[in-house]
């Protein structure tokens, strides 16, 4: 009988260290395995992708490469697949909703993860908020589509240049603008060789001394013209630096601007020929009587006119005046002769 209870108690002492076992392995597990913590430490997070890319239950969550969670659950909403994680409630201050989620891996052919950025500017996301998605930088998926799309571009770009489309292609496929790039090649050729001989005025400049010298003289006068200029000599050195002068030119324009203005405003006769209508009427009727005038003398009309014209009439005009002058003449030589005055007295 006590070789009963014996065996009991050992088996009873086997069982406790047992059940003990099992229980530091589960917690040991635990606490390994995963960084969420006990249940009440944790929240649940959501977001959505497109693509997931073999992303399942269990895969890490990392904040800043950091492991904090797991994924708990992976289901399609829509056309998108939702994922809800399982994360340490200490990491909430660092989730927030300026943070995003992407789909990453443990190496470069690992497991895939989550991949969440922390936030900064941000309010914190709740238990059951969502983190928005992005597509992550460098992905490998990223860069074979983008290959891909360079390799279509390129594609299309050399069957354009075949076809003749664009310059480049025009300059594969026409024959005339080869002939031509061709010509302008030669032409250009022609043109240094020319230069090169000192034909022209630029191959001159570059071949004969002499039209150097000549162009560094009237450079030289140039720099002496605008350093007198500098200095305020001559009238155009006195515009820039004489100030009384600035002050008559400007004197002279106020001047101008009020002579202008008093025009306009009709003051004197010439802003009254600007303004007034009755005076430009009168200057315009003296102005064809004027003509009237002139066409009648022009014509042979009246005395004027046929003095103008009649030839006779100056001639004769012509030769009582040089009578008269002759006339005179005499008279004043001998008075006598033609002024007798008699004087008689009763």
């Amino acid at each position: 009988m006590p070789r009963t209870r014996s065996l009991a108690w050992s088996q009873l002492k086997v069982g406790i260290l047992a059940v003990a076992a099992l229980v530091l392995t589960a917690m040991f597990i635990f606490f390994v395995g995963g960084q969420a913590g006990f249940g009440r430490q944790r929240y649940h997070l959501k977001t959505r992708f497109k693509d997931v890319q073999g992303l399942k239950t269990g895969a890490v969550v990392r904040v800043a490469g950091v492991e904090v969670g797991t994924v708990s659950d992976v289901e399609f909403a829509g056309s998108d697949v939702e994922i809800v994680m399982k994360v340490s409630k200490r990491m909430q201050e660092a989730i927030r909703t300026d943070s995003r989620a992407s789909i990453g891996s443990l190496s470069l052919l690992g497991a895939p993860v989550i991949d969440i950025s922390p936030g900064k500017t941000g309010t914190p996301v709740q238990d059951w908020g969502y983190v928005p998605s992005q597509r992550p930088f460098g992905q490998l998926a990223a860069v074979a589509e983008g290959a891909t799309k360079g390799l279509e571009e390129a594609t299309k770009l050399l069957q354009d240049l075949r076809a003749g489309r664009g310059t480049v292609g025009k300059l594969f496929a026409d024959d005339r603008l080869y002939r031509d790039i061709t010509q302008f090649v030669n032409s250009a050729e022609e043109v240094v060789t020319a230069l090169n001989r000192g034909d022209g005025t630029i191959g001159k400049l570059i071949k004969d001394p002499a039209a150097h010298q000549t162009l560094m003289k009237a450079l030289d006068n140039l720099s002496e013209i605008t350093a007198r200029l500098n200095a305020g000599e001559g009238s155009l050195g006195r515009l820039l630096k004489d100030e009384r002068m600035a002050q008559s030119l400007s004197s002279v324009a106020s001047n101008l601007d009020e002579i202008t203005g008093r025009l306009k405003r009709g003051e004197g006769t010439a802003g009254k020929l600007l303004t007034e209508d009755a005076l430009y009427a009168r200057l315009n009727t003296l102005g064809e009587r004027i003509d009237v005038l002139v066409t009648r003398l022009n014509q042979g009309e009246g005395t004027a006119g046929r003095l103008l014209q009649d030839k006779q009439l100056y001639e004769n005009m012509n030769g009582a005046a040089s009578e008269l002058r002759a006339l005179i003449g005499e008279v004043r030589k001998d008075p006598k002769k033609y002024l007798n005055v008699k004087v008689s007295l009763f």
